[in-house]
């Protein structure tokens, strides 16, 4: 499992939190932040793909630390 933080520029309704995996949807004044586990890599390209087909702007991915120490 990986652990990711996704930033997109503007701003996206938390119910689409189903569409991207159960990630965690989480404003900010001027962006969108997803963030939660995805299985691996393959995963990962698969949300970005659906960045990509919504129109929307990636500002940047990162492999985040779980609460565990774990990433």
């Amino acid at each position: 499992m990986l652990n990711v933080e996704v930033r997109i520029k503007g701003h996206i309704a938390s119910h689409w939190s189903d569409w991207f995996a159960g990630l965690t949807i989480t404003q900010t004044d001027n962006d969108t932040i997803l963030t939660g586990e995805v299985d691996d890599q393959a995963a990962l390209f698969g949300l970005l793909a659906r960045v990509r087909d919504l129109g929307l702007s990636l500002v940047s991915v990162e492999s985040v630390e779980s609460v565990d120490g774990k990433q």
